[in-house]
Parts: structure tokens; sequence; C-alpha cells
């Protein structure tokens, strides 16, 4: 697994990556991969990460609002956290017992 990339900002965070192309802006789920992404103006932020990192996500959030050469403020990371508790609330809901007819 790659390094999370953005266009002008790095961030070390293992278990994550990224790409900085433009692309869908919804979340995706790949296998046992997620992506969340964000299109703002004319930047793309892309996190992929593993089923299980999702504590590292919000790590790398925290350290891309924190890089002054980024343009990824809190509001960002909010929403892109947001699609996070989507991916974690579809996970749970297939943990739930069926109803039974």
């Amino acid at each position: 697994m790659r390094d999370m990339y953005s266009p002008g900002c790095t961030s070390g965070a293992t278990g994550l990556s990224g790409t900085g192309i433009m692309g869908d802006p919804w979340s995706l789920r790949m296998g046992d991969m997620k992506t969340l992404s964000l299109v703002k103006g004319d930047q793309y932020y892309c996190f992929r990460y593993e089923v299980g990192q999702e504590s590292k996500v919000l790590d790398a959030l925290v350290e891309m609002v924190h890089k002054k050469q980024c343009n990824f403020d809190w509001f960002d990371a909010a929403i892109l956290s947001h699609q996070l508790g989507r991916h974690l609330a579809k996970e749970l809901k297939a943990y739930m017992p069926k109803k039974v007819a």
C-alpha cells in the first residue's frame, strides 16, 4: 500500500493511498478497499484505505488540515469523515440480523 497523495500535499499515513487526478466525486467500494473522494475547485482529494483502517484515515485528514501548503480545511475533513461514517454504517448493517417474515 502506498502513502496518501494529493496535489501539493503529502501525508505519511501508512495504509492510505490516493491520486491527484480528476474523477468521480462519490465514494466507491472496491473489494476490501474503500475510497473517499472530494472535488474542491480544481483539486481532487482521494483516500483509499483498507476496511479496519478508518482511524488512520481520520489521522490523515487531521494532518492534511494542519499542512499550510494544502488548500484542505476542517469543512473538507468533515465531508470526508461523513463519507467514512456512511461506509461504516453499511458495514454494520450487513451484520444485523434479517427480519424473519
